[in-house]
């Protein structure tokens, strides 16, 4: 059986691994469907109603999913790591419950009224209950990244013994939820949210696009996907150069306040100035390459980089190195390759933004089956892009689960043992590797289904007519 410390980080990496998907969907959506809201009531154009009636779909689906999925990680700590729980109760419970109580109820209540309301309430009330989804969507991550900001950078507290055992006291709470990373990684996340759905949203209707224009093949609603690509790329000029730009800043923080993340981010174990940012870096013995924590390291990249990334500009300043630091280091490997993979995605994806900019520009958005093809190929990479900063922020932090404050071989529940935890392990890996498949398969049949076609749509004395091709066929009603 495997070892209970070893199968409770595990079994809580896969299902936030998985939960983290749609979260990520139903954040991001959240500024289209206001936006979609906005532009159905005010102009009356049919397709902006089949694009607020089509991704509210997918926004409720994700909702759902993201609703069961949550659930469980709050009883992971419970049931997996009770000793973090009691020792940091106090502090990590309030936010977690104030999620609950404050923005999912006002996101699960409006939901309603914007899902099954469009005939029932006003423009609005119903308007008023898109921007209330949204607002409880984003409010959900304040508190969970409040939670988890602190674990990075803990603030107001004091230790304190209670019972006999060392527990969290909050002592200032301003200073525990306005921690010195909260700013940081709420932006950091709710832009690369916003990023992901643009992704995911451009490379669905590229398809389509290529589909129609490129192909020749007759599209039905060929419109609505016209209009979808533009928009997502309007949203991806915005977002993707703002990721880059405030992941820079982002990283200068963790530096300052998690030196030690910072050395295994870019793979520093001696104390030195200059450090270059390698861009590729392996063991010089073939005998370490499978050894996460390999310290002779051959590496191609730019000299300075990494001083500069971590000073903000100077090419000279010193890095800490990872043999400094009296507890043990992370697994330096899969921190380095995580960081690396998440910022060349990031750059790919403004590279990527730029060409469909300029192709628009040109009159050739509609018409360039390369630029299709590359936004169809990284409709997905935004999410895996979030995947893999949430690998760099957790796996870096280790070996503590609070830094320097509690240690995660000391967050383990006592009284767990290897056979309760393998077999929750195998459990929890069956039921959400299927809740993910059946997921799929239901976005993929919404998506296949397509937005529903012009005899479906609300009859509006100030309708603007549409074309037949975009009024042709489409899915049921919502």
């Amino acid at each position: 059986m495997v070892d209970p410390l070893i199968a409770s980080r595990l079994q809580f990496a896969l299902t936030t691994t998985v939960h983290i998907i749609f979260p990520v969907m139903s954040m991001g959506l959240a500024p289209f469907l206001i936006y979609f809201t906005w532009k159905d009531i005010r102009t009356g154009e049919p397709v902006y109603e089949q694009l607020r009636r089509f991704w509210t779909k997918i926004f409720a689906i994700s909702f759902v999913v993201g609703t069961v999925t949550g659930i469980v990680l709050e009883f992971e700590f419970g049931t997996n790591f009770a000793a973090f729980s009691i020792a940091a109760g106090e502090l990590f419970g309030g936010p977690l419950a104030v999620e609950g109580m404050m923005a999912f109820m006002l996101e699960a209540t409006f939901l309603g009224i914007f899902v099954f309301g469009r005939e029932r309430v006003g423009d609005t009330l119903y308007f008023i209950s898109s921007v209330a989804v949204g607002l409880g969507t984003w409010l959900s991550a304040v508190w969970i990244l409040i939670a988890n900001s602190w674990m990075q950078t803990p603030r107001g507290y004091e230790l304190v013994t209670e019972g006999g055992q060392t527990v969290v006291k909050l002592v200032d709470p301003l200073a525990a939820y306005f921690n010195p990373r909260f700013g940081y990684m709420f932006v950091h996340m709710q832009n690369a949210a916003v990023e992901s759905v643009a992704l995911f949203m451009a490379g669905i209707a590229a398809y389509y696009v290529f589909k129609h224009h490129v192909r020749e093949v007759d599209v039905d609603n060929v419109n609505f996907w016209e209009t979808t690509l533009k928009i997502a790329l309007v949203a991806l000029l915005i977002t993707a150069p703002f990721q880059v730009y405030q992941g820079d800043m982002y990283a200068r923080s963790v530096a300052e306040t998690q030196p030690q993340k910072f050395a295994a981010m870019e793979a520093v174990w001696e104390t030195d100035s200059y450090v270059p940012e390698y861009l590729i870096a392996v063991p010089t013995n073939l005998d370490s390459i499978t050894d996460p924590r390999a310290k002779e390291l051959f590496g191609i990249g730019i000299p300075g980089g990494a001083s500069w990334l971590a000073s903000g500009g100077d090419p000279t300043a010193e890095i800490r190195g990872l043999n400094t630091f009296e507890s043990q280091a992370p697994p330096v490997a899969i921190v380095f390759w995580a960081f690396r993979a998440m910022v060349g995605m990031g750059f790919w994806f403004i590279l990527l933004s730029f060409w469909g900019g300029y192709r628009w520009y040109k009159g050739q958005l509609l018409n360039d089956g390369l630029l299709h093809k590359a936004l169809m190929g990284s409709s997905l990479l935004g999410i895996l892009a979030v995947e893999l900063g949430w690998i760099v922020t957790e796996v870096g932090r280790q070996p503590w689960v609070i830094q320097d404050v509690m240690k995660t071989s000391e967050a383990v529940s006592p009284g767990l043992t290897g056979t309760e935890a393998t077999i929750s392990l195998v459990g929890f890996a069956v039921v959400y590797l299927a809740l993910l498949g059946l997921y799929t398969y239901v976005i993929t049949r919404v998506i296949r289904n397509g937005p529903p076609g012009r005899e479906q749509l609300r009859e509006r004395p100030d309708r603007t007519p549409m074309s037949d091709t975009s009024a042709a066929g489409g899915a049921d009603d919502d």
